[in-house]
């Protein structure tokens, strides 16, 4: 199982330096989790940088893998994360939700290095 964070995903859709990195993850869909707060940080830049027709294509194409709802459970394995690796909200909840699930977490985001199963690559400069 794979969960893609928002940065990753953002670099996929610009075909970034990193994009083929990312791509294996996010296009094996049956063994794709997208946390719900993923969508909203990825409908949100989008929709900034592009318009709403963009954002709402980029969302069309997480929705191909399985959407993990953020419930009470998960809120508080978030909290529990965020406060022993001080990780923000958005970061907490996408690791938690990959923890839950057993997945790997494919990410550009510094927040995440050198953590257990994820996959980090640095951002290009």
């Amino acid at each position: 199982m794979n969960v893609v964070d928002s940065s990753a995903w953002l670099e996929y859709f610009a075909d970034g330096p990193n994009a083929a990195f990312f791509a294996p993850a996010i296009t094996a869909t049956d063994s794709l989790l997208v946390p719900s707060v993923v969508i909203y940080e990825v409908f949100k830049r989008v929709l900034q940088q592009r318009g709403e027709g963009d954002a709402l294509r980029a969302v069309a194409l997480l929705h191909e893998g399985r959407v993990i709802d953020f419930d009470g459970p998960l809120a508080l394995a978030a909290g529990a994360l965020s406060a022993s690796a001080r990780l923000p909200m958005a970061d907490s909840i996408i690791l938690a939700t990959a923890r839950r699930h057993g997945a790997l977490l494919w990410t550009q985001d510094a927040d995440f290095e050198g953590l257990p199963d994820v996959r980090y690559r640095p951002r290009p400069v």
